[in-house]
């Protein structure tokens, strides 16, 4: 699991095979698409960002359930993706998104909604991204900012369970800095947006992610009786500081970075 309130680049090199083998086993528990399909929007809204052209080469880098993937399809690009959906014109590949299966420049828009940021080697990830997309064309991602909802909820399950040595946060994918830093030489466009998450209750968004969501499903799954109650209480006061719902639902807005890089 990751912690996104650190970073941890001073340490010795990381054991990136390790760490991926433990990063699938984490996002293979519970059952991601029942959170993921809540996310659809923020596919479409990425789509609108690089202005998307019916006919492009689109790559959907870890799709997930693949709210990109169908966002593009919809708009008839032609749509390679890592996972696969029946009756689009989706082809699907298998694909780690630091050694990207395709050659130079054979993409004209490459897409990743909350997915590449969680890469462990965050400089060859973003240089698998330019290298497979043609000069002049654009790279769409949503990331989670570290002072979001997901931001601050990732820095809660790291105090409880400890991530990963020697990798650096996830959450600067979604800092301008860290981004001009690992697209440099690429012209790069950034929009605040939010992502409000839609539920009953802070119990009902905390039984859903318990159950279906990898990484807090794995965080309760490592704990004894007295950590689980420790990590829910912690989960359950954020929610209800940031719940703008009232005391009867629960939306609780996240904050993401919107990225379009330009590839030069």
């Amino acid at each position: 699991m990751l912690d996104l309130s650190k970073t941890t680049s001073a340490l010795a090199a990381p054991d990136f095979a390790a760490i991926k083998k433990r990063q699938q086993a984490t996002w293979s528990a519970g059952d991601y698409a029942v959170v993921g399909t809540t996310l659809q929007i923020v596919g479409e809204r990425l789509c609108e960002a690089v202005d998307l052209r019916a006919g492009e080469r689109v790559i959907d880098v870890a799709a997930g359930n693949g709210n990109a993937t169908l966002a593009a399809a919809r708009q008839f690009a032609e749509v390679t993706s890592t996972d696969y959906v029946e009756a689009l014109p989706v082809t699907f590949k298998q694909a780690d998104a630091e050694a990207l299966p395709f050659a130079d420049g054979c993409f004209d828009v490459a897409l990743s909604t909350f997915g590449v940021m969680f890469a462990p080697n965050q400089e060859t990830a973003a240089a698998e991204l330019s290298r497979v997309v043609r000069k002049g064309g654009r790279i769409g991602l949503a990331n989670w900012t570290p002072d979001g909802f997901i931001g601050q909820l990732f820095k809660i399950i790291g105090k409880h369970v400890a991530p990963p040595a020697g990798i650096e946060s996830p959450a600067l994918w979604g800092t301008e800095g860290r981004l001009g830093e690992l697209f440099r030489g690429h012209q790069v466009k950034t929009s605040k947006q939010i992502f409000s998450f839609r539920y009953k209750s802070p119990r009902h968004w905390l039984e859903i992610f318990k159950t279906y969501y990898g990484p807090t499903n794995r965080a309760f799954a490592a704990l004894d009786s007295a950590g689980h109650g420790a990590l829910e209480a912690e989960i359950i006061e954020l929610l209800e500081r940031m719940n703008r719902g009232g005391k009867d639902t629960l939306i609780v807005p996240s904050e993401y970075l919107e990225v379009v890089v330009t590839t030069q």
